[in-house]
């Protein structure tokens, strides 16, 4: 399960000086100190209980003067510190259960009952009310190819708990597994969240823990959406790079993908099968598997 931290300092700090702190630092999670650094900031910020309410009030005041993209936030995410090399720095809020907005959008909306992994390391630090509740889980990534059913049989839960006010937790990429549910009342938790150039080349996972497998990819990115528009426009040249991607991209979803979209271009059932067929030998085990998926639901 994620660790957890425990930082000790009774310091106050507003959201400018915890994301001057942390940028002038850095955040790299495999370094102990760069970490640590980052979570005693956090806490300090954490320690300030007036200022994401102060922020609230000041953007619902001039939110029809001033709607940008830096500061906009949704029902659930709020971005306090767009990214900066390293890192940003959001709240996210968590309802309970019979709040209107979960009876109206659904779990599913908040990320409720959906065990996934992160492609990212992030700390995360219960700020107000009593905290949403985990079924924690551990997985060994380099075990997991990704395809749909795949079995995983390193997945092992750890423990359910929920995070509390002042409790600090480092998920781990790759390694840490949750399943989230609604918090008792409303809360919300504090996050700095790591960034870098290739994290959206390694996939993060939703698990389905009945059957202990693998039940779908979560992390497609915008190539994946403008490869398969290239590919759906049809010009010689898109088609061209579709066939080459398919074979020898280095990362295996977005090879899956351009077959995906190379498959929507046919319309019988005859000439995909042929193209999953194709994809089955062109040697990557995810799309291999995936074709072979592909292939059984075209004989339904």
């Amino acid at each position: 399960m994620p660790r957890q931290l425990d930082i000790a300092d009774s310091g106050i700090a507003g959201l400018d000086a915890c994301a001057q702190a942390i940028a002038a630092n850095g955040f790299d999670p495999r370094d102990e100190a760069s970490l640590r650094h980052a979570a005693i900031w956090l806490q300090r910020l954490g320690n300030n209980k007036t200022f994401l309410g102060d922020i609230l009030v000041e953007e619902l005041a001039n939110r029809h003067r001033d709607d940008s993209l830096e500061n906009a936030y949704g029902p659930q995410v709020i971005m306090l510190v767009p990214p900066q090399g390293q890192f940003f720095i959001r709240a996210n809020l968590w309802p309970s259960a019979d709040e209107h907005m979960v009876r109206a959008s659904g779990p599913a909306s908040f990320v409720y009952g959906m065990p996934h992994d992160h492609n990212f390391d992030f700390l995360t630090l219960g700020y107000f009310g009593p905290g949403y509740w985990s079924d924690y889980y551990e997985v060994d990534y380099a075990e997991v190819t990704g395809w749909r059913g795949e079995p995983v049989p390193s997945l092992r839960f750890v423990e359910r708990s929920r995070l509390e006010q002042g409790r600090m937790l480092h998920y781990r990429a790759h390694k840490d597994v949750h399943a989230q549910h609604p918090a008792d009342s409303l809360s919300v938790s504090l996050n700095v969240m790591h960034t870098n150039a290739g994290q959206g080349w390694f996939d993060q996972y939703r698990f389905d823990l009945d059957q202990r497998t693998v039940g779908t990819i979560l992390s497609p990115g915008p190539t994946e959406a403008f490869l398969k528009v290239a590919i759906g426009l049809g010009s010689d040249e898109a088609l061209d790079l579709a066939h080459r991607f398919a074979r020898r991209h280095p990362s295996d979803r977005l090879r899956l993908n351009t077959w995906d979209a190379l498959a929507a271009r046919d319309c019988t059932a005859a000439a995909k099968d042929a193209l999953w067929r194709d994809a089955e030998k062109s040697g990557s085990r995810l799309v291999a598997m995936e074709a072979k998926i592909r292939r059984a639901e075209l004989a339904l």
